[in-house]
């Protein structure tokens, strides 16, 4: 199993996180752990991210990477800050080659069949479908895959706790990744029970 697959087979739901002060990181991720979700993703889309990472990498039983990943420049500085593994919402050559050099685990977005193909012929069988529900959802997720076949996807996007059981029903879908788990509002709130709630909800789906 690869190290994004196996990722992938730790729970149903990786969280996908923005991260606007540090000072939240480590209650939030043992908010998150404590109830059953152990593969964290932060995105680059805060000054605070790397900091972030840096300090969910410490918590027990986490597993914390980092998305939004864009430049190989991005990939360097996420693994330096303790990142474990990357998520980005396409791929690019440069980006490839600089995950594989230093043994990045990636999960590469795609949309189309092209860009899963190109994907491929890199040695990539896991893929992040992105944006989900924008690209047409279930229905979308389902015809792509139908062709290719081996190929197992994690849907990031849109998708909601309602809508989350829809994918997770595919055979081809391991996991996926979403925000409701802990939304902007509940963690300016620092409301961690009610977020360890919604991933003891999320884990169970």
């Amino acid at each position: 199993m690869s190290p994004i697959a196996d990722l992938c087979a730790r729970a149903p739901v990786i969280p996908v996180l923005t991260v606007e002060d540090a000072a939240d990181a480590r209650p939030l991720a043992e908010a998150l752990v404590a109830g059953g979700l152990p593969v964290l993703e932060v995105t680059l889309r805060s000054d605070a991210a790397l900091d972030a990472i840096a300090t969910m990498a410490q918590v027990p039983g986490a597993t914390v990477g980092a998305g939004t990943l864009l430049r190989p420049e991005d990939a360097a500085a996420a693994q330096a800050a303790g990142a474990r593994f990357g998520v980005s919402p396409g791929s690019t050559e440069a980006l490839l080659t600089a995950c594989t050099r230093t043994a990045l685990p990636l999960l590469p977005g795609a949309a189309t069949a092209s860009e899963v193909m190109r994907l491929m012929e890199h040695g990539y069988e896991t893929v992040k479908f992105f944006p989900a529900e924008a690209a047409g959802g279930v229905a979308a997720l389902k015809a792509l895959a139908a062709p290719l076949k081996g190929v197992r996807f994690c849907p990031t996007g849109g998708i909601t706790a309602a809508t989350a059981p829809d994918y997770l029903a595919l055979d081809f879908v391991p996991c996926l990744g979403a925000s409701w788990v802990a939304p902007a509002d509940l963690v300016a709130a620092r409301d961690w029970g009610a977020i360890t709630e919604r991933a003891r909800v999320a884990a169970a789906l």
